[in-house]
């Protein structure tokens, strides 16, 4: 199988490949590009930027948990401004393809991101964290509600580069994500990525006291994957049309085939990037390797195909190549 055969499309954003990075997990490019080319992505997904410099919270702020880890960053980072000046134009002369996550504390200070960001090169999608606390709803999640998340992507649609794709990064821990994911799309978002993390916690038994100094955090890796998966496969039935970006537990080929066959139509990788950070090019082959195996001929034909009822073959899958039959000649006894 050939790259061409790998190409993905988020809305209006065309990928060689359906690999990510996931937010917050590949540093600011640099990081990743001692281990591998980052061209070889089909898109790198900066660290959420927030308006103003942030130190994140005090440590510990990381804590492993069986098939997982927690996590209380607190998005640290150099703020809009320190990202525009250093962080983007590095990725540019790379010729990095590169999603830009946003994250704000209400809504006009996502419409104010957007704005700073409409006219900088460089920049092939803006994705929406809306799992931010929201401090005038006293610090409840934009991602808990409908109309507040569909707020916060109004904001930024209306103020991003037009043509610019706007996904919406969406939580879990919600009654019910496919009443958000409609309101996100209603407002404007071209795109979702399903999911965030999973809010949780972990006890020091040594100190008798939470592991992290922020109590709770975010929940990634293999134990998040069946609830990515879930959301995934919920969102996609309601909004097949709807480009998706799978996120939760990615760690090998076969993991990402899944997130495709639940309707996603791009891959994340996160939590692993942290003890392998040559994760992507060996996942992106594992998932080449796992298409051809099963005849699949382009990742467009496999993207929700666990909808399909059993026995459904897909239009481009390779044929079984045909068994030769034997000429009836061939089988008289030749003389010795």
């Amino acid at each position: 199988m050939n790259t061409a055969l790998m190409e993905t499309r988020l809305g209006g954003l065309e990928l060689p490949n359906p690999l990510l990075t996931a937010s917050g997990c590949g540093g600011t490019g640099r990081e990743l590009a001692q281990f591998f080319d980052l061209n070889r992505l089909g898109a790198f997904v900066t660290t959420s930027v927030t308006a103003r410099p942030r130190a994140g919270r005090p440590t510990p702020r990381m804590a492993e948990t069986p098939s997982g880890l927690l996590t209380a960053m607190g998005l640290p980072g150099p703020g809009i401004e320190g990202f525009v000046e250093r962080d983007l134009p590095w990725l540019a002369e790379q010729g990095v393809r590169t999603i830009v996550s946003v994250a704000g504390n209400s809504v006009e200070e996502f419409g104010e991101l957007a704005r700073r960001l409409r006219g900088v090169p460089g920049i092939a999608a803006i994705e929406v964290n809306v799992a931010c606390p929201n401090v005038e709803d006293r610090g409840r999640m934009f991602a808990w509600h409908p109309g507040a998340a569909a707020a916060v992507v109004r904001a930024v649609r209306t103020h991003a580069r037009p043509g610019v794709p706007v996904l919406a990064k969406l939580a879990p821990d919600v009654t019910d994500i496919v009443t958000i994911a409609l309101a996100c799309v209603d407002a404007g978002a071209d795109g979702l990525t399903l999911i965030n993390t999973i809010e949780g916690l972990a006890i020091d038994t040594g100190t008798l006291r939470p592991a992290l100094t922020g109590v709770s955090g975010g929940l990634s890796g293999p134990a998040l994957r069946p609830v990515a998966l879930r959301c995934v496969y919920q969102v996609h039935a309601a909004l097949p049309g709807t480009p998706i970006v799978g996120v939760g537990g990615v760690a090998s080929g076969l993991d990402a085939l899944e997130f495709l066959l639940a309707g996603a139509s791009a891959v994340a990788v996160g939590t692993t990037l942290f003890h392998d950070p040559t994760a992507v090019p060996r996942i992106l082959r594992e998932l080449e390797e796992a298409l051809t195996a099963r005849r699949i001929a382009r990742v467009a034909d496999v993207v929700g195909l666990a909808h399909k009822p059993a026995g459904h073959v897909p239009p481009q899958v390779r044929p079984e190549p045909p068994v030769p039959v034997p000429d009836p000649g061939e089988a008289k006894e030749k003389p010795s």
